[in-house]
Formats: structure tokens, sequence, C-alpha cells
């Protein structure tokens, strides 16, 4: 089982275009525009065209279907085309599908992509309103009766949980928030560019569900974005520098549900990131150590600390200590909370421009990115490094 070894995928295939629009609160066109501009944007930043891309991969949520958005942006004949399941823990594993493609030859070239009107329209953080009965359903039907409604509240038992376990207080989930918007400061694409926060206004924000502040969630996005990928052979003969994609991985824990698995033994780590961190370091040959930036997915800060003790980069409860002394270069876009919230598809963008150098928050030497998706959820991760 791919669990216990490790896998023959990577290396195979690389990232070679990245394209986005721009990140708003009110886009003013369709889901279905937004996803073919930033298929259209990749494609021009790899010097491909749409008559080169034989597959699609993307989100069970986006509502953009893979043969619609192959219409709309000139795309001719596919040979493969994939949606993964669970929000936005599916934003790596769109990759890690593109490269399955690319490895075994089902396909030459797969565009991945997202895109929503996450403010104007729909808004996830509004809560569970309706839902037709399926299996996954019956789960939040033993907490939507007492007041669990939304995303925040079902991260804020395991936060709270945390913060006990480790003698913490709210203050630790600070440490990521100020990290990010500080790097968010320096991005002009990020909605909060120019506008850094501390501890201070962390601490003075608003609580949302005690123990998470408004400032320990993220954003509400409009926008979207799409990945390019192609085996490593081919990426070499391309306009940009390949970002090699040297691990990729799934993972699913024990008693998994979707943000709602309260009934583990333990609700102070991310069990599910424990089984894509195995295999991620299993498969690539590397440690820790090894990461040169970090690209977590950050929808509620206490899961980003959570996530740096399931890779091993600190021990349990010492990741609010790590972030504070800029151990790890994090979020160097801003993250979901800082840049724009586009299900972790922006992050994977992001890790790309640190191995290509183009960063506008820049790493000097980057050679390896770790790129985490959604959790709470099934999730998924990436190492991304360059071609040497």
């Amino acid at each position: 089982m791919s669990v216990r070894r490790a896998d023959r995928l990577g290396g195979r295939a690389a990232v070679v275009g990245i394209g986005a629009t721009e990140f708003s609160k009110d886009s003013g066109r369709s889901e279905l525009k937004l996803a073919v501009e930033a298929v259209r944007a990749a494609l021009d930043d790899a010097g491909l065209s749409p008559a080169d891309v034989d597959g699609l991969v993307t989100f069970t949520m986006d509502t953009s279907p893979e043969i619609t958005v192959a219409q709309a942006a000139g795309i001719g004949e596919l040979s493969f085309f994939s949606r993964v399941h669970y929000g936005g823990g599916a934003a790596c594993a769109t990759v890690q599908q593109a490269a399955l493609a690319v490895a075994s030859g089902v396909a030459d070239v797969v565009v991945c992509y997202r895109a929503f009107n996450e403010r104007s329209g729909r808004r996830f953080g509004s809560g569970v309103q309706q839902r037709e009965p399926t299996a996954e359903g019956a789960a939040l039907g033993w907490n939507l009766p007492f007041g669990l409604l939304t995303p925040a509240s079902w991260v804020a038992m395991a936060a709270q949980r945390y913060l006990h376990a480790y003698g913490l207080t709210p203050e630790a989930f600070g440490h990521v928030a100020v990290t990010d918007r500080r790097h968010a400061a320096r991005n002009p694409a990020a909605y909060f560019y120019g506008k850094p926060i501390t501890l201070a206004d962390h601490a003075a924000s608003r609580w949302i569900v005690e123990p998470l502040r408004l400032l320990d969630c993220c954003q509400e996005t409009d926008g979207g974005q799409a990945i390019v990928v192609t085996s490593t052979e081919r990426a070499r003969d391309l306009r940009r520098p390949p970002a090699v994609i040297v691990a990729a991985a799934q993972g699913a824990g024990r008693a998994q549900e979707q943000m709602t698995s309260f009934y583990r033994d333990d609700l102070t780590g991310l069990p599910e990131m424990g089984v894509v961190a195995r295999q991620l370091w299993r498969t690539s040959g590397l440690a820790p150590s090894e990461i040169d930036v970090g690209i977590l997915y950050d929808h509620f800060t206490p899961f980003v600390l959570m996530q740096l003790e399931e890779f091993g980069f600190c021990g349990p409860g010492e990741a609010a200590d790590f972030v504070a002394a800029d151990a790890l270069p994090l979020n160097t876009h801003g993250g979901q909370l800082g840049e724009a919230y586009l299900h972790g598809m922006n992050g994977i963008a992001e890790a790309v421009r640190q191995i290509r150098g183009t960063s506008v928050n820049q790493v000097p030497g980057t050679a390896r990115t770790l790129v985490t998706a959604g959790t709470g959820v099934p999730t998924s991760g990436l190492i991304l490094g360059t071609d040497d």
C-alpha cells in the first residue's frame, strides 16, 4: 500500500504555468468567465495554447464543468478530466491527478483550475443552510442541532482543545495572522496589500467563535486560479523554469469526517495531514530542515500550527513559538488570510513563484517548497522543487 512505501510519481511532472484573475469582493462576472480567464492566463504564462491542452482537473465544488471550460477556453479534445472532493482539501490533489495523468501518458498537458464568487455569491462562511440527505450529511446531523453551524464553529472545538492541552492562550494563533498579513502587505495582488497587523490588533479583533477571533479566519474572495502541468521533459523546453513535482500525496485519517472529526482519540492534531506528511517525506527522501518555504493552508490559524507539528517542523504545542521566531518562511504571498481565499490554489501558485525566484517576498536560494491543502477534511500536499 502507498501509505507504507514511497510512490514513483516524484520527478515525472512539473508545473509550467500559473495564472489568476484579480482577487476581489465583487468580480462582476460569472464563475465560468473567471475560470476561463485564469486558464488562459496560465497557458500564456507557460507559452502554450488551448490547442495543447488535453486534460482538465477541478474541484467537485466548482460550478464550471471541465467540458464547459474546455469549450469556452477554445480547448479541443480531452483525454482526461477529473474532479477531487472535500472542498479545500482538493487543492494539491488536483495537481497530483494532473501529474498522474501526465506520468502515465493518459494526457500531455493538464490544467487544474478553481473559480468562484465566494464573496459576492455563495459565502461558505455563512454555514450550512440547506443540504440534501447524504451519508456525509449524517455526520453533520450530530453537530448542527447544538449550534455548530459554520466552519469556524467546527474548527473552534479543536482549537479550544489545543490551547487547553498545551497551556496556551489565543495569542498563540495571532503569530500566524501577523506573519501572513506582513507578507500580504508587500504583495500588490493581495486584498490586504499595505495593511499589516500586530498581535495587539489580533487580540482586539472581535470573537467569531471562541477561541477564534476575526483575524484568525480567512477572508472571502471572488476570483480564479489555474495551474498547468506537463512532463518534466517537455517542461524544460517551455517559457518558464519548471517547478518539478517532487512528491504529491492525499490523506484521510481514521474516523475522518468533514470538519467534524470530534470522535477521534485526540483533537490536538490533524491525522489527515499526518498521512500526507509521511508520504511526502517518504517519497521525496527529504526532511523538514530541507524545506525552504512553507505554504500552509490557513483557512483558520490554529490549523497552521497543527500542520507544522504534523510535518515535524517542531514538537507538539511548539508551533506558535516556531512561527513567532520566523523559523520557516511561511505563506509568503500572504496566505488566504492576507492575499485571497481561493481554496488553496493561489498557494500553489506562490510555491511555483518561489521556485522560479519571482515572488514579491522571494526567499533567496529557494529550491524546495512545501504546499498543503485544506485541513479538517481529507486533504493533500505537494513538494515542489527546482529542476536539478
